[in-house]
């Protein structure tokens, strides 16, 4: 009798063979909790608050449930996001000067800058110029860039500026001997611990302590401490991490932006460097913009895009490369069109908060009736407990809203008063809502900086979630023990 063929891994089985469950793709989560929220105008009661002051401000207890609302409709019409235009009345909400349109708009120019830089290989040809081989020898670049970055987001709220140093540091520390992941928790993970953990952020601690009238800056001493901690422990797993991929005892994640094509890089001149330098000082230019004049998005768009009229020039009479008009223009065109899934994340995820019924606490919203939900499960617990459920709610509701000024302008009004009823104090509050609101962006999805940085790093969602969500609960654990130790030392 013949025997039975010996199975092989290749045909047949192979192809039956099981597929490790990956991460599905952004768009289809968003589409999920797109159609999740809809479900959800049938089931649950939208409200409003009533405001007061000036900058008005929600009025505690003034909840109410909206009567004769309907569910949202399956196709939209003038006065109501449906689930059907749920993503293009995201793309089309706002101004230029808006979290949806006008950051789209950015992301946009960015990607279209920073395709013009890379262009002249510049970065390239200073790495080559400057490390053995172009590649580094030490993690002392990466420890100290974390530093930096996580200085940045304390002090002036570093937040969409890292979408452009993403573009920037991705490709040139992969060129260096890391990996785009390095980057990414170089720049984006950096300025989030820094902001989160930050003693004078101008976005978060400063508008939380003036909404629940405490002296701005008031804390600082504990603040400042958090901040050194946090950023300690992110810049060691950053470097162990860095160093790891150097070394090739760990395989890396975004490694595609290396150049495989075995294409010479040209020797360090002139031009790359007056490119590097109007990096720089472009760089410059936008944090003194912010800090000083408080630029936002369609100024810092400009900047950016002046600074790349100025590459272009220096490109084409400086003798680079494939520095001409028009090979220029098409590294714009390829640049925007590598961010331009980042902008419709963007906007996706502004049309879920449109099904819910928007932001506006005047306005009857299912935010609305979250928020006050969120607040009276921080009111019920136990007293010991109440600073840290206050912390809980803050870190859910930066799920729906990721801005840190919006976030507490919606929040604190209702915390800075239930603080005082449940035996917390206002710092303490304040506290919770900085490190719940921080941290989770590191996260969220509907986190447009978040989506951005990955898409200029080209990593996915997944590749992401699935390497940060252990460190994001060591955070999470460790912001818990701050707050509980802040209750108990009613600070």
């Amino acid at each position: 009798m013949a025997e039975t063929p010996a199975h092989t891994t290749s045909g047949t089985e192979s192809a039956a063979a099981p597929r490790a469950w990956q991460m599905p793709d952004t768009l289809i989560i968003l589409f999920v909790l797109a159609l999740l929220a809809w479900a959800a105008t049938f089931i649950f009661t939208p409200g409003q608050f009533e405001v007061a002051g000036d900058p008005a401000r929600i009025v505690p207890g003034s909840y109410e449930a909206a009567s004769g609302t309907m569910p949202a409709p399956i196709l939209g019409n003038e006065e109501r996001t449906g689930f059907l235009d749920f993503l293009f009345a995201g793309l089309v909400t706002g101004d230029r000067y808006s979290p949806t349109v006008g950051l789209m708009a950015f992301i946009i120019v960015l990607g279209g800058v920073f395709g013009m830089v890379m262009s002249t290989k510049a970065i390239d040809a200073a790495l080559e110029a400057s490390l053995p081989d172009g590649k580094a020898q030490s993690e002392r670049l990466v420890f100290g860039l974390f530093w930096g970055f996580s200085l940045a987001g304390a002090v002036f709220g570093l937040a969409e500026e890292a979408i452009a140093l993403t573009l920037i540091l991705a490709p040139a520390l992969t060129r260096a001997g890391y990996d785009s992941m390095t980057a990414l928790l170089v720049c984006f993970g950096a300025s989030v611990l820094g902001f989160a953990t930050s003693w004078m952020n101008p976005f978060n601690v400063i508008i939380a302590q003036t909404i629940a009238g405490l002296a701005p800056l008031s804390g600082l001493e504990l603040r400042l401490g958090n901040w050194l901690v946090f950023t300690s422990v992110g810049a060691l797993f950053t470097w162990r991490y860095a160093r790891s991929i150097r070394l090739g005892t760990r395989q890396g994640i975004g490694t595609a932006l290396t150049d495989e094509s075995g294409a010479k890089i040209a020797p360090f001149s002139l031009a790359h460097m007056l490119v590097l330098v109007t990096l720089v000082a472009g760089i410059g230019w936008v944090a003194w913009g912010v800090t000083m004049y408080g630029y936002y998005l369609a100024e810092i768009a400009a900047q950016f895009f002046a600074m790349g009229l100025a590459v272009a020039l220096i490109a084409r009479f400086g003798g680079i490369e494939g520095g001409d008009f028009e090979t220029m223009m098409e590294a714009f065109r390829e640049g925007a069109a590598q961010l331009l899934p980042a902008a419709i994340i963007v906007g996706a995820a502004k049309g879920i908060m449109l099904i819910l019924g928007g932001d506006d606490p005047t306005s009857a919203s299912l935010l609305n009736s979250l928020l006050n939900g969120l607040a009276g499960f921080a009111g019920a617990v136990p007293e010991w407990m109440t600073a840290w459920a206050m912390y809980l709610v803050q870190s859910g509701f930066n799920f729906f809203v990721t801005s840190g000024s919006g976030q507490a302008t919606i929040t604190m009004p209702i915390m800075a008063p239930l603080a005082d009823l449940t035996g917390v104090t206002r710092q303490t509050a304040v506290l919770a809502f900085q490190l719940g609101d921080g941290l989770t962006n590191l996260v969220v999805p509907t986190s447009a900086v978040l989506m951005a940085c990955l898409a200029a790093a080209k990593v996915t969602y997944g590749q992401w979630l699935g390497f940060i969500w252990k460190p994001v609960l060591v955070l999470m654990a460790m912001a818990s023990t701050i707050v509980l130790i802040a209750h108990a030392i009613g600070y």
